[in-house]
């Protein structure tokens, strides 16, 4: 019998302390859009955390490897613009929509397909691209917080040198201490309260299929399950990948009239799972997963008290943690990008294109980061 270990329990913490205070404002976003009272906005909550939670355990118990689901990100940021004026019903019907197109392509086997064309080396440099951001913020915030940031990476320096994979936990510590210390945290009642669902009839029509359903699939499929896939092979991990896509889009098929808008495999916060630091076992790494999936249920049942810890840590602490976390998949990502010169190219204009931030037609930078590095591969690859 496998047994939970304390660098599991902390990589699942951190995973969903990292998902969560990062982009949780936005699903807020999405929801207010779209008219959600803060009742509505709650049932989000607890159908994504619920959704998250259950397909990150489900998947990771049955094929022993960490795969983390999440919403998603650039999804809910399309639809904090996207469902203005748009009532309710409607969204949901978009929803559900945009969850048979996910579910249909895993089905199809298409995307498995289409993921296998890539090259290891160009995924690795689209994923450094996306992590890049994160890790800067260790330097940012040093400069705004530099008593708390510098004591952290002096943590990590530490726990990196003599207890590898307890390192980030002595960081989490290091930096919750201090913060309590320095009078950082901000001053806000909490109070401990389950949440409720709270269904919408959705309905349909072309208009929300066109401007909703449609860019909710293509932003969720490009911008979120392909780093994700890039996550899992630049780790060593390689699941069947139809069953698990098939498997987020029923998921958010079944949530969707609960506030489930899109499920898809997380990318930053699954490489924290993936980490040396989660496992020295690659075996049962996988548990480090299964234990983000029991945070994130906690955090749907009381996801209106989480979101208020969340609001009251500082940004400080919460953006360091991320990048010193991910520190050693951006190394691991950066040196197989760059190790064979035939990739080199496309890889080095990946990354920056990745990395850049760029948006355009609606969809972020990784996806036209590895657009960017299979052209350049293709041209340089020619034969004359």
């Amino acid at each position: 019998m496998k047994i939970l270990k304390l660098s599991h329990i902390s990589s699942g913490f951190i995973a969903v302390l990292i998902g969560y205070s990062s982009s949780v404002a936005i699903i807020f976003q999405a929801a207010t859009a779209a008219g959600a009272g803060q009742e509505v906005i709650n049932s989000w909550l607890l159908a994504l955390g619920l959704g998250m939670g259950l397909s990150s355990i489900g998947l990771s118990l049955y094929f022993k490897s960490p795969i983390l689901t999440a919403w998603s990100t650039p999804g809910a940021a399309m639809l904090a613009t996207a469902l203005v004026n748009v009532p309710m019903s409607e969204a949901v019907g978009a929803f559900l929509l945009s969850g048979l197109l996910i579910t249909l392509s895993g089905l199809s086997g298409s995307f498995e397909r289409l993921s296998k064309i890539i090259p290891p080396a160009i995924a690795a440099a689209m994923l450094a691209g996306v992590l890049l951001p994160f890790c800067l913020e260790i330097f940012t915030n040093l400069q705004q917080e530099f008593v708390l940031v510098a004591s952290m990476c002096v943590a990590y320096l530490i726990g990196k040198r003599y207890f590898s994979i307890y390192a980030i936990p002595l960081v989490l510590l290091v930096g919750v201490l201090l913060s309590w210390k320095l009078g950082l945290f901000e001053s806000e009642t909490i109070d401990l309260r389950l949440e409720n669902f709270v269904y919408t009839d959705p309905s349909f029509s072309i208009t929300s299929l066109i401007s909703i359903a449609i860019p909710l699939f293509i932003v969720t499929m490009t911008s979120q399950n392909m780093p994700g896939i890039a996550v899992m092979k630049t780790a060593g991990f390689k699941p069947p990948l139809s069953p698990i896509i098939t498997t987020t889009g029923i998921t958010t098929i079944l949530l969707a009239p609960f506030g489930g808008f899109a499920f898809n495999l997380a990318a930053i916060t699954a490489a924290i799972c993936m980490e040396e630091d989660a496992d020295k076992n690659r075996k049962t790494r996988y548990l480090a997963a299964v234990s983000a999936g029991i945070f994130y249920l906690l955090a749907a049942l009381f996801g209106a008290t989480i979101v208020a810890l969340f609001s009251i840590s500082p940004k400080a602490l919460v953006l360091s943690l991320a990048g010193l976390a991910l520190l050693g998949t951006l190394g691991n990502c950066l040196s197989q990008s760059l190790e064979k010169p035939q990739h080199r190219e496309a890889a080095l204009i990946t990354f920056l294109v990745a990395s850049s931030g760029v948006v355009f037609l609606g969809i972020g930078a990784a996806f036209w980061g590895l657009v960017s590095g299979l052209f350049v591969q293709l041209v340089m690859n020619r034969r004359c």
